[in-house]
């Protein structure tokens, strides 16, 4: 007597599937297979490469692909049958590429599931933790073995090192041969410290002594390649210094040419001069600050609305004019060329940015973005609230971290 096998669906009874010959279609009655179980299977079948064989299964020792697929029917829920079916098998996969370079929008456990890897082992590979902050362009490697524990390699002598985009601290120390507490305690640093691209950190050699040493002061001068757009006031607006400034540290005057591709002197020591001391925040940060609250003085944005402002910038770019982000996010608040927000040039004028945020009847966008003032009832909303609605953030509640923290820094700057 021919057994049978029993369905998931409602204890229906269901012929096996039986082979004819090696190569051959099978034949078989589906009668009482839902429609949907059928669709499965026909996409379980698709997914195999086209040149696999049975002699290749039987080398595996994995079971036929037809009997796989009857019993994948007697145990998969019909409502999870079509989402399995539009992965990729993981039979099939090509081994991992020895480096993969990101792309928008990846992450790393995206990655790893993507190349039948675990997430832990590829952070531990390129030295990432699970906060880590990956970004379009990067090269991260994928196979390999993590770098074991060993005798400790010499300490360097004691110099500076200048953060790259992914940089962890426990990345760099790893790099330099010393520990991470040893680089936190160096540059006044703490565990929920955040360290940006650019930013120069001291590296201690093997005597450095155990006791804090003050973080070290900005560089005196910066590099910045003009793009097409740039003006030499937009320039010094965006970096927080005076145009006077820029020209001279350069060599020009106010009739001065400037042209794409051209690289210029930031003269940031001059920001680093003027700026007020202000808890929390550094020279580059109390600049892009001091600019979110004269723009909000010159609207006539309340004090709520320009402390939003801040911590708004903030959560979103430590207050740093990023050129670069989460997909084509940019700048001070993270703009997005292709939502409208302007062009890679615009998002990145910190002013034009900054009046884009705020809105109303000065910005820049016009109606094709909207800012704060723009907001029925901003004024009555939560902070966060209040920010989520002009960012349309995917973490909304992050912004009230910074609530109280943005008015200390608007009653510092005033």
């Amino acid at each position: 007597m021919t057994p049978f096998l029993e369905s998931a669906e409602g204890g229906k009874l269901v012929r096996p599937i039986r082979h004819t010959h090696r190569g051959a279609r099978p034949r078989a009655a589906l009668t009482g297979i839902p429609v949907a179980v059928v669709g499965s299977i026909a996409l379980t079948l698709s997914a195999a490469p086209a040149h696999a064989d049975h002699a290749d299964a039987t080398a595996r020792g994995t079971t036929s692909p037809v009997l796989r697929t009857a019993k994948l029917a007697a145990s998969v829920p019909v409502a999870s049958k079509a989402v399995a079916a539009s992965l990729p098998a993981r039979s099939g996969q090509s081994p991992a590429p020895a480096t993969y370079t990101v792309q928008p929008g990846e992450t790393v456990s995206a990655i790893a599931s993507h190349h039948g890897l675990r997430t832990a082992d590829v952070l531990a590979l390129n030295g990432l933790g699970w906060r880590s902050v990956i970004y379009p362009g990067q090269v991260l490697t994928l196979t390999g073995t993590a770098a074991a524990p060993s005798a400790p390699a010499p300490a360097p002598s004691p110099g500076a090192y200048t953060v790259q985009r992914g940089d962890t601290i426990s990345s760099i120390a790893k790099r330099h041969g010393v520990s991470t507490n040893a680089v936190l305690a160096a540059n006044g640093l703490g565990w929920s410290s955040i360290i940006y691209p650019g930013q120069t950190i001291t590296i201690p050699g093997a005597a450095a002594a155990p006791a804090p040493a003050p973080a070290p002061a900005p560089s005196v001068g910066g590099k910045y390649t003009i793009v097409a757009g740039d003006t030499i006031s937009g320039i010094a607006q965006r970096h927080g210094v005076g145009i006077d400034a820029v020209l001279a540290a350069n060599g020009l005057s106010r009739a001065s040419i400037i042209y794409p591709g051209q690289t210029i002197a930031i003269p940031l020591a001059a920001v680093v001069a003027s700026a007020p001391a202000v808890a929390g925040l550094d020279a580059e940060q109390v600049a892009n600050a001091q600019l979110i609250v004269r723009i909000g003085r010159e609207l006539g944005v309340p004090d709520r609305g320009i402390a939003i402002a801040l911590g708004t910038a903030m959560q979103e770019s430590w207050i740093r004019n990023l050129d670069w982000g989460d997909r084509d996010s940019l700048g001070l608040f993270q703009q997005r060329p292709s939502t409208g927000w302007g062009t890679e040039a615009e998002v990145r004028d910190a002013a034009r940015s900054i009046r884009a945020f705020y809105g109303g009847a000065s910005d820049p966008n016009g109606s094709r973005t909207r800012g704060l003032l723009d907001i029925p009832g901003w004024q009555s909303m939560p902070f966060a609230e209040a920010a989520q609605a002009v960012q349309i953030s995917a973490h909304p509640d992050r912004y009230a971290q910074w609530e109280a923290p943005a008015h200390a820094w608007l009653a510092a700057l005033g």
